[in-house]
């Protein structure tokens, strides 16, 4: 499965295009990172940009970008209405798929301690990454901002750095670096210049001043055009949904003889924020996601099923068991032994993932999370191996098929065939391989997951015996056809030292 992050690193730069544009070039410049939104605001000065891609390529993405902000950015020349404690003054890691919070927490601190060494900018960790309770939210680390916290960090224990040095870069001051669940940057116009208005509305709806959960807000003067705002965070739009806020700052607008005159987004917003929205105010009955056409064809290409929920799963295996039942020689038993070890992969996956989460392993929290790691890897290989299996044995059929009307046609024939074969038998061993430390791997986990997860980590081990096995006999199956008795003898003795290190696998038993 591909892994996909989303990162929105906010830069303390709204009004210069040009600084803008140089930061963003140096991100996109890095290989698997899409740049899918950029938002510049004069009145903030401040810019937001939306990456995605898989998490190591981000990360170094944001390292490069947070290297051209240091050089553009001043903060000790910078003026906005947002407040910012650092030329590169936001980064959250969001989880899209295939990715855990906890991944994100750990690329924030890899990250972050990457920052600092390139850099020499000091590292705040906030959210999910907060290594102290009170950081979790990123106001309290932000509070005086650039120049109060410059003079707090030289006299103020509490308001020390997590990584590097007491004392903030000169210019580039310091970075906050978290991971976060998914946040919609929302905020109101008013009709009214007022940010006092603003301010009352904001206190109003935030949760910790007694408002919505789930919603950070503050009022903000727009001096360009001449209105007062609130802007709005939501840290769960499920629970708190935009509608929801909207209607609350237009009834508090009211009692101080004020309306909104228009709301905008800033950055992305999942599609669901939106369909919750119009199913809120055009008063839907009955409304479904899956009247959405996007979303009923996004399923329909998928092959997974619109009718029952717990239809989704054998509607995404179905290609695979359907291409397994076909009458073809590919996909066939090597690729289905593949398929066996990504399986038991992935439910080591769950288990490290689950583990790690339980107060009572907290003991063991980076051995999991390295297991995590490496379990992770595993599977993305062996579901690889899966097409590379079958495309192996058809090499093996191609060859078969060439002619051999004269005797060097059939000499030239006979030398393909032992070819691909010997490719066709060095693929399994390879899953073998790859499978056998899988099966070993998973054994070491027994002592330090939860117990509630011994029987997922019974069934990985099983699951990794008989692809490991099935990858063996399908080595097998392709040495007899060889006629290089050096080859085969060298080849034989390897799966047999494989064999000999899965001794007899665990057998079932009653849970």
């Amino acid at each position: 499965m591909k892994r996909l992050i989303e990162c929105v690193p906010n830069f303390s730069e709204g009004r210069d295009a040009a600084k803008v544009d140089a930061i963003v070039a140096a991100m996109s410049g890095v290989a698997g990172v899409y740049v899918l939104d950029r938002e510049m605001d004069a009145d903030h000065n401040r810019s937001v940009i939306t990456l995605a891609g898989e998490p190591d390529a981000v990360a170094e993405a944001v390292l490069l970008g947070t290297g051209k902000a240091t050089e553009l950015i001043d903060l000790t020349k910078h003026t906005g209405a947002h407040p910012r404690v650092g030329a590169t003054d936001v980064v959250p890691f969001i989880p899209i798929d295939g990715v855990t919070i906890e991944d994100c927490v750990a690329l924030a601190r890899r990250v972050g301690n990457e920052i600092w060494n390139r850099y020499r900018i000091p590292i705040f960790f906030y959210e999910a990454a907060a290594c102290r309770p009170e950081r979790v939210n990123l106001e309290n680390v932000r509070r005086g901002q650039f120049e109060g916290l410059r003079e707090e960090m030289k006299k103020n224990l509490d308001r020390q750095p997590d990584v590097g040095e007491p004392k903030v870069h000169p210019t580039a001051g310091v970075a906050v670096v978290g991971a976060r669940k998914f946040l919609i940057a929302y905020n109101v116009n008013l009709n009214t210049s007022d940010v006092g208005i603003a301010n009352k509305i904001a206190k109003a709806i935030r949760f910790s001043s007694g408002g919505l959960r789930y919603v950070k807000s503050m009022g903000v003067e727009l001096k360009a055009r001449n209105l007062a705002q609130v802007s709005i965070n939501l840290t769960d739009f499920e629970q708190t949904p935009m509608h929801r806020v909207y209607e609350m700052v237009r009834r508090e607008a009211e009692r101080h003889g004020a309306i909104p005159v228009g709301s905008e987004i800033v950055g992305l917003v999942p599609k669901k924020a939106l369909e919750m929205a119009a199913d809120f105010f055009l008063q839907l009955e009955d409304f479904s996601p899956a009247q959405v056409l996007e979303n009923r064809l996004a399923d329909a290409l998928s092959g997974a099923p619109m009718t029952a929920k717990d239809g989704k799963l054998a509607g995404l295996a179905r290609p695979f068991l359907d291409a397994v039942a076909a009458p073809n020689a590919t996909p066939g038993g090597g690729s289905a032994s593949a398929f066996a070890a990504a399986l038991a992969a992935s439910l080591g996956q769950m288990v490290a993932g689950l583990s790690r989460k339980k107060k009572s392993q907290a003991a063991y929290v980076d051995q999991l999370s390295a297991a995590l790691d490496e379990m992770r890897k595993a599977a993305d290989d062996l579901a690889q191996a899966i097409d590379r299996d079958a495309q192996s044995y058809d090499a093996v059929m191609g060859a078969f098929k060439l002619p051999q009307s004269n005797a060097d046609e059939t000499a030239q024939r006979e030398a393909a065939v032992q070819k691909a074969t010997k490719g066709a038998a060095e693929v399994p061993l390879q899953v073998a391989e790859r499978t056998v430390a899988l099966f070993e791997r998973l054994g070491q986990l027994e002592g330090i997951v939860a117990a509630s997860m011994h029987s997922d980590l019974h069934v990985a081990r099983l699951m990794a015996d008989a692809g490991a096995r099935g990858a063996l006999a399908n080595v097998e199956i392709n040495l007899d056809g060889l006629k290089d008795a050096a080859y085969v003898a060298s080849m034989r003795a390897k799966a047999a030292a494989l064999r000999q290190r899965l001794g007899d696998a665990p057998r079932a038993t009653s849970a």
